[in-house]
């Protein structure tokens, strides 16, 4: 089912930019995000009033609702709600509670998304450490039968891109829990995957394997990961009680939400811009992704605040179900093909809103990437240099089958993995200056890209 709303509004009062030199129009941009307070009024809204907004939930229907009339006001010529399938799962009661001859500790987990519950009564067992999948092997079930698993794999700290170090880290969450159980283990608790060394725990999906027995899954701050770990090489007899009493449902739906700016020349072209507007349950979900989705509006804003008329059309989508099965990008991108439509461009926001350090370029030939990259010189004034072969986001993939080109917004996410996924990502960790000049950055990459039929 799709809702749709159009917006009839003038626009004979707004400054138009066909006089300017594109310069001046990137200025303008700049000028409009760093001075105009909409956007930090948006996200402000998300964070508080849709705070744990997981696909299925009334949060994530709130959110919706008030993203759809934020595209309104921002002068979008049409409005609309595109119906996504999504999974149904609820946190429910949790607790860990470590018994050793050292004392009694209570550990800070958090249930993985869309894992199994622990029985009634939960699982009391002793633990095994482990720090990859071939410690399993080697321990085989013999030694793991009947336990816990405890995987203790910490992000590498010395790699300077934070993206390199959670992937190489967050396998043991992903995956885990399959692994383990093919060797009888009861349950799995999982170290967070992230640079920080603090007491937030950080929750994810957890992915089943086909026949194999599904069993609870939950993750433990590194601070508490760091003190079990103590624990059980000291008392190795250490038992665990774990409780999860979450739940899974049957899927529901759920909605996309799309604002579009109609074309000039080339209606039957498209530009996306868009980040994902679930959030995990536990989070307010500032920097993953409410900021993407605030950013993606402002574009629009943006656009017809300062009488931009592109080519192409240009959408701005809130993307839903992105952090369990990434339905929304799929229903998108099916969307798009049954109805013949030609993305240009797709543009992703997913990776925190700090300071912007400049973009991501992927599925497009040597000559186009040349060409993209000589669009530095319009950023350079605003400290924006990093033009790098690469980008993407998972929301926009499904897009790559039509040969659009795919754009990563590249922050500065030194601090990325300190708040995502867990209650720690909220509205106060944001700078808004920062998220506003990457608002600013987006929106005259989109208009470039435009104007140069790039």
């Amino acid at each position: 089912m799709k809702y749709i709303i159009t917006v009839f509004i003038s626009l004979s009062f707004f400054f138009n930019t066909s006089s300017q030199t594109p310069e001046e129009v990137v200025k303008s941009i700049f000028d409009n995000a760093l001075t105009d307070n909409t956007a930090e009024e948006h996200l402000l809204y998300l964070c508080k009033n849709t705070k744990g907004r997981i696909p299925g939930s009334g949060q994530a229907l709130h959110a919706v609702r008030y993203t759809m009339q934020a595209l309104i006001d921002a002068g979008a010529d049409t409005v609309w709600l595109q119906e996504v399938p999504v999974p149904h799962w609820e946190r429910g009661e949790e607790s860990a509670i470590l018994r050793s001859e050292l004392g009694t500790l209570e550990l800070t987990i958090s249930a993985l998304g869309l894992s199994v519950a622990t029985s009634t009564g939960g699982v009391n067992a002793r633990l095994v450490e482990v720090h990859n999948f071939d410690e399993l092997r080697e321990i085989g079930r013999k030694g793991i039968e009947g336990k816990i698993v405890f995987f203790n794999r910490p992000v590498d700290n010395t790699l300077i891109n934070t993206f390199a170090g959670y992937g190489g880290a967050v396998n043991q969450r992903v995956s885990g829990a399959s692994e383990a159980a093919k060797y009888g283990a009861l349950a799995v608790i999982v170290r967070s995957p992230t640079q920080a060394m603090h007491d937030f725990s950080h929750t994810g999906v957890v992915r089943y394997q086909e026949n194999i027995p599904e069993i609870p899954a939950v993750s433990v701050s590194p601070h508490d990961a760091e003190i079990l770990s103590r624990w059980i090489m000291k008392d190795p007899d250490s038992m665990l009680q774990l409780v999860s009493e979450c739940r899974n449902y049957p899927d529901t739906i759920s909605y996309n939400v799309i604002g579009e700016i109609r074309g000039s020349k080339n209606p039957g072209e498209y530009i996306t811009v868009g980040g994902h507007l679930d959030a995990w349950d536990i989070s307010e979900g500032a920097h993953d992704d409410g900021g993407g989705c605030v950013q993606a509006i402002e574009t629009i804003r943006m656009f017809q605040e300062l009488g931009i008329k592109p080519k192409r059309n240009i959408r701005a989508v809130m993307f839903m179900n992105e952090e369990m099965t990434s339905t929304g990008g799929q229903v998108y991108a099916s969307e798009a093909e049954k109805n013949g439509e030609k993305h240009y461009a797709a543009l992703e926001s997913d990776r925190g809103v700090m300071s912007p350090l400049g973009f991501g370029f992927g599925n497009a030939g040597d000559n186009r990437l040349d060409k993209l990259f000589e669009l530095e010189k319009y950023f350079r004034p605003y400290g924006i240099r990093y033009f790098a072969r690469g980008g993407g986001g998972s929301d926009i993939s499904p897009l790559i089958r039509f040969n659009t080109l795919q754009i990563g917004y590249i922050p500065d996410t030194q601090r990325y993995f300190w708040f995502h996924h867990s209650a720690n990502d909220t509205f106060e960790q944001v700078n808004i200056r920062e998220m506003q000049l990457g608002s600013a950055a987006i929106a005259s990459l989109i208009y470039l890209i435009d104007l140069y039929d790039l």
